[in-house]
């Protein structure tokens, strides 16, 4: 036998070892994970922000698997409308209007949720604001309402819930982070500050609470066509920057019911992380591993972008629905404008131009 093939031999026997071994070991985590897996049918479980939006859709997908629901929400009549949907699912809901900025009354929206239901099962953090605009315009308000909506509120309400959860045998904490929690994208400072925090108290939660068999998930999702792009609030040059955040929000924002039903499973087998679509994970890895370069990248990218004005008119916040009556019709961001009513994103504005564009 040549030497060339007593080679290639002992190559293809390897390949096949390290085959057989990956093999095994995906096999082994498969049947790790099972051992994890929860029945959300009779559990209770609590959303912040669970009126519109992404909530709203992790809502809906819970009620179709029998869960019973606990909606916190600022605003009493999305939360009605809410309520209305998820009933005629066939859910039970109960409801509490609260600013989770405060943490006293954070705090007492679950523990009031827990004594409805007699239980609570599975908390999921997702209430969150986004503010976009160069950091010129950004003052210490933008930065204080990221932080208490996005670290504080998830550690008060995490803590609230854990007696429960633990009263229950366990149970989930999952906390929806930002694709913006693990790349710093220019005209974000805020909400990338506060969900990079985020992220890092999921995982702090996440290591902490396993011995109470309390599995914490963290979601780190690209932009989704959930209608909040027109909840989004804007400074700078306002109109400018909403353009261009709505075309992301069409273009490339992935499908809400899609996205809740990937974070559903994710929670129902206690996975410690989750990032999608695949190409934003393949940005947070190279960001990681690259940092320099996709700063310098980023960089570039923002001299690109609209610029800070020269006058006080770009300190003032416009949110996007303020600014859609600007907004020429577009069959570009034809697919972000559907998501808006469904998603329950109206917050009390007329959709009419929204319902032109069908």
């Amino acid at each position: 036998m040549s030497k060339s093939l007593k080679v290639a031999k002992k190559g293809a026997s390897s390949l096949s070892k390290i085959a057989f071994y990956l093999g095994a070991t995906m096999m082994l985590l498969r049947l790790l994970r099972s051992r994890n897996a929860m029945d959300f049918r009779g559990r209770v479980v609590v959303i912040t922000g669970g009126s519109r939006g992404l909530g709203l859709n992790l809502a809906r997908q819970l009620a179709s698997e029998g869960a019973k629901l606990g909606l916190i929400s600022r605003d009493e009549a999305e939360l009605s409308r809410a309520k209305e949907i998820l009933e005629a699912l066939g859910a039970p809901v109960f409801t509490v209007a609260c600013d989770l900025r405060n943490q006293n009354k954070a705090e007492e929206a679950v523990n009031q949720v827990a004594a409805h239901f007699g239980a609570l099962d599975v908390l999921i953090n997702n209430a969150g604001i986004i503010s976009v605009g160069p950091l010129e315009h950004m003052n210490q308000g933008d930065f204080d309402d990221a932080m208490k909506l996005h670290l504080w509120a998830p550690l008060w309400c995490s803590r609230a819930a854990i007696p429960h959860l633990k009263k229950s045998g366990g149970g989930r904490i999952v906390n929806i982070a930002s694709f913006g929690g693990q790349v710093a994208m220019p005209h974000m400072a805020s909400y990338a500050a506060s969900k990079f925090a985020l992220v890092g108290l999921s995982d702090a939660l996440r290591h902490e609470l396993r011995k109470d068999d309390i599995l914490v998930t963290t979601v780190c999702p690209g932009i989704m066509r959930t209608g909040s792009h027109v909840m989004a609030t804007f400074k700078g040059h306002q109109q400018a920057e909403y353009r261009v955040f709505k075309l992301m929000a069409a273009l490339g924002g992935y499908d809400a019911p899609a996205a809740a039903k990937l974070i559903l499973d994710a929670a129902k087998y206690g996975d410690g992380h989750l990032t999608f679509p695949l190409p934003v994970q393949w940005m947070t890895w190279a960001y990681q591993l690259f940092p320099n370069t996709a700063g310098l990248i980023l960089g570039l990218a923002t001299r690109f972008m609209p610029g800070p004005t020269d006058d006080a008119e770009g300190d003032a916040l416009l949110s996007g629905h303020d600014l859609e009556a600007e907004m020429p019709p577009s069959m570009l961001t034809r697919r972000a404008d559907r998501a808006v009513v469904p998603n329950n994103e109206m917050n009390g504005h007329s959709m009419e131009a929204n319902h032109r564009r069908e």
